[in-house]
């Protein structure tokens, strides 16, 4: 089953609500899908969160994200997932993301509204953190249940169900807080603080419910910046320090490569490939950026060492790895290994790695890449297989099927043939032949007409064709095709065909102008034909008038007139129509 239907099973499921099954079809998507889909790691991250499973949403969403940074859903599907974690300040950063790319999306606009509205500025956002994470504890019950202040209150179902319900809203707990005193005292538990003592826990109390105490800082303090770490000089003393000078050296170190880079630039424009990778390398030994590797590895490939240029790119690729390199940056270096191996023909490795690269970043020059690729592997495998003998002895096969009656066995020997001798016009026309058996009129004519390209004076394709095209009541086609079968029959076999093409002329015009009523008078044939654009045209021909004219005088003159083409065909259009009546 391809990518496409297992999403639309998933699409099916997560409206009927089954979201455990919409997240198993989605996942086949995603397993049978040829390169990373945003949108079906979107939909699954959509799934994940219906089922309140917010971690695996959140991972989910920002691969769709990674996949594509600028579909504004992904942002959505992030937000609402650090919004069921509880982290309602990243929540409102995803959110606002959306509207950057998407400034209309009402979602996101709703969802600010909600978070602004429900813990209003930063510090009351920071308590709720602390109360989601604090009711979010999958054993709270159990600690409330032990804990001697609060195990009484706990046998009232009332109660624990109000508790509960706070571990969806932890913000309702501050609205009912004055309306059930007990609340304190919950409150208090899960805080480690004893309402009847005045320690941090009653003395004897389990503090399992309790959270991990922050570390004490100084009254004074109004910073929510940690201090930075105590340092002891020489004498013993202690005295606080600033870490700044490795950023500085750092900067500076990165401003110095890139001037490398630069030059390295200006050598590669001018195809100085050897001295632009001496650069790079230096930049890179000045400061590991994998772009100067990247830089060096394009060098490399314009030099054609493609070897050298894959054993860069996967330096490039393991180093970036470790230091956490932007996607995009990685993405270029499987890119590159790609079409590495298509220069040097491996086209099962270029695109292994052309996919990688899409699944870090998705651009349409790789795709197209890839494409181009699995289209060059087909055409190989195609050219592999062309054999002639074994060709002739599938036409063979297929005329045996042919002439038993069995059309379904002709094509499928036919098809066989074509694909031994693709440029052979004759495997195309025999089984046109036997399609039109089988009534598969409009795969016919396309056969015959591959056919006829193929071979141009290949007269028995033109009468295949015709035939199907009679067949399909295209009427003009056929005749069309007709005229040109006839021409090239009489200049290319002086008119070996011409029974059999005269034969399909009369066949054509005689159901193109059929009646079912055996007694129609002439003035209501002419009624009828006349609505045909064809005819209408012949007969308000002052020509043909003066023609006809002279036939109803003298019936010779019109033999006369029939040695010119173009009137002839006209005529016996005519005659096909009933119009002019030979009896």
């Amino acid at each position: 089953m391809s990518a496409d239907e297992y999403k639309a099973q998933g699409n099916a499921a997560f409206v009927a609500k089954d979201f455990t099954k919409a997240v198993e079809f989605f996942t086949k998507a995603i397993e049978a899908s040829p390169s990373a889909n945003h949108a079906l790691y979107s939909n699954r991250s959509g799934a994940y969160t219906s089922l309140k499973q917010f971690d695996k949403a959140l991972e989910d969403a920002l691969k769709t994200i990674e996949i594509n940074p600028t579909w504004a859903k992904g942002y959505n599907r992030a937000g609402a997932a650090y919004y069921g974690l509880g982290e309602f300040l990243k929540s409102k950063e995803y959110y606002e993301k959306t509207l950057e790319i998407d400034p209309s999306n009402a979602q996101a606009k709703s969802e600010i509204s909600k978070i602004e509205q429900y813990v209003g500025n930063s510090a009351e956002q920071e308590q709720a953190n602390d109360l989601f994470k604090i009711f979010n504890d999958p054993n709270l019950i159990e600690k409330l249940k032990r804990n001697p202040q609060t195990a009484e209150l706990m046998k009232d179902p009332a109660l624990v169900d109000k508790v509960i319900r706070f571990k969806s809203n932890p913000q309702a707990f501050s609205q009912e807080f004055l309306q059930d005193p007990r609340l304190m005292t919950v409150f208090a538990a899960l805080m480690g603080i004893n309402l009847n003592d005045d320690s941090p826990v009653a003395p004897g109390a389990s503090s399992s419910a309790a959270p991990e105490p922050a570390t004490a800082t100084p009254a004074t303090s109004t910073s929510s910046e940690p201090a930075a770490e105590p340092t002891k000089d020489t004498e013993g003393d202690v005295e606080v320090k600033d870490a700044e000078p490795e950023v500085t050296e750092d900067a500076s170190s990165k401003a110095l490569a890139d001037e490398s880079k630069a030059e390295g630039n200006k050598l590669y424009k001018q195809r100085q490939f050897d001295a632009a990778i001496e650069l790079y390398n230096k930049a890179y030994s000045i400061y590991p950026d994998v772009t100067y590797l990247n830089n060096r590895a394009a060098a490399e490939f314009e030099k054609g060492d493609y070897e050298t240029t894959i054993a860069t790119c996967e330096d490039a690729i393991a180093k970036g790895r470790e230091i956490r390199t932007d996607y995009k940056v990685i993405a270029k270096s499987y890119a590159r290994i790609g079409s590495s191996y298509l220069k040097l023909e491996n086209y099962e490795q270029a695109i292994k790695f052309f996919e990688k690269s899409l699944t870090e970043h998705r651009t349409p020059d790789v795709l197209t890449k890839l494409r181009s690729t699995q289209k060059l592997i087909k055409e190989a495998e195609a050219k592999s297989y062309i054999d002639p003998a074994k060709a002739e002895e599938a036409r063979l096969q297929g005329r045996d099927f042919f002439t038993k009656g069995d059309w379904p066995s002709a094509v499928k020997a036919y098809d066989e043939m074509i694909k031994r001798a693709p440029e052979d016009a004759r495997g195309y026309s025999n089984r046109a032949a036997a399609l039109a058996k089988l009534m598969s009129f409009p795969e016919a004519v396309k056969d015959a007409e591959t056919a006829i390209k193929i071979d141009p004076t290949f007269i028995r394709a033109y009468i295949r064709k015709a035939s199907a095209e009679i067949a399909m009541k295209s009427f003009s086609e056929a005749l069309e095709t007709l005229d040109i079968a006839r021409t090239k029959d009489t200049e290319l076999n002086n008119g070996a065909n011409a029974k059999e093409i005269d034969s399909l002329y009369s066949k054509a015009y005689s159901q193109r102008f059929s009646t079912d009523n055996a007694n129609e008078t002439p003035e209501e044939t002419l009624a009828r034909v006349s609505r045909d654009p064809e005819v209408a045209a012949i007969l308000q021909d002052p020509i043909m008038n003066s023609i006809l004219g002279q036939a109803r005088d003298d019936p010779r003159a019109l033999q006369e007139h029939m040695k010119n083409p173009e009137i002839a065909k006209k005529v016996n259009i005519l005659i096909a129509a009933g119009v002019i009546r030979t009896r």
